[in-house]
């Protein structure tokens, strides 16, 4: 693999680093405002590469089907939904692991709510890396017209949303005890989860390539059903909301400018 493969398939991890070093520099938990805005933001980056970076290629791939391109894609869509509930039905919500989070009391319950938080944002970052490595090896086959740009304009999206991801982790630890390294650690390794899904999925191009179209679209089911099941619940949750449902667009806005500019 070439260097651009590489740093693709990392910056997502650094965005969430980013997010989860704020930590370090930034006192108190974030203001429920805050988190709406971050939260509306991140979805419409979603919702965005969802459709630009990848349902769009997997309906141009199977083209040769004609009026029945959509098939591919809709199976892939609703297998990445079922996988997310299922996985949903296993892992706490990113929501209920946040308001453990905030509602439990007494250290004996430290490690159990500092484990779910992180396995809840580890949850929400699996399909997006899987998102990032099926485009860039459909970019490596060279038989998706999918080119270095456009792939890239996908890992940038997603390290744009991964930033407030990382600090809505390692500031409400620190705020319940945990030290700011500690912290950190704990916001990055949420992280983690992308660049080595990325990876194998890079490593397996070879079996990747003919299922892409149902992969493409796998991951952006996955991809949705995050943002429906944990976003749109928290961009919207409170007073003033319309401040998340603004900063949506504004996501929605740069991801669709970054594919089309890059692309």
């Amino acid at each position: 693999m070439n260097i651009q493969v590489w740093m693709g398939i990392l910056i997502p991890f650094i965005g969430t680093a980013l997010g989860a070093a704020c930590v370090c520099v930034m006192r108190g938990q974030l203001k429920g405002s805050t988190q709406r805005i971050l939260a509306g933001f991140a979805a419409g980056v979603m919702v965005a590469a969802s459709i630009w970076s990848l349902l769009i290629p997997a309906m141009e791939k199977a083209a040769s089907l004609g009026r029945l391109a959509f098939l591919p894609a809709a199976a892939g869509f609703w297998a990445g939904i079922l996988f997310l509930l299922l996985l949903d039905s296993v892992v706490p919500h990113l929501h209920f692991a946040s308001n453990e989070l905030e509602g439990a009391k007494g250290a004996r319950n430290k490690l159990k709510r500092t484990t779910m938080l992180v396995l809840a944002v580890t949850m929400h970052n699996l399909p997006e890396g899987m998102a990032v490595g099926v485009v860039y090896a459909a970019w490596i086959s060279g038989d998706m017209g999918i080119t270095a740009g456009a792939a890239l304009a996908l890992a940038l999206g997603i390290a744009i949303q991964n930033f407030p991801e990382g600090a809505i982790i390692s500031m409400p630890l620190h705020a319940e005890g945990l030290s700011k390294p500690k912290a950190f650690a704990a916001g990055a390794l949420s992280g983690a989860v992308e660049p080595a899904g990325a990876l194998l999925t890079i490593l397996a191009a070879g079996l990747v390539v003919p299922a892409l179209p149902y992969l493409l679209s796998f991951a952006a089911g996955a991809m949705l059903y995050v943002v429906v099941e944990e976003l749109i619940p928290e961009m919207t949750e409170g007073a003033h909301s319309n401040a998340g449902t603004v900063f949506f667009a504004v996501g929605f806005t740069v991801m669709m400018a970054l594919d089309v500019a890059l692309g």
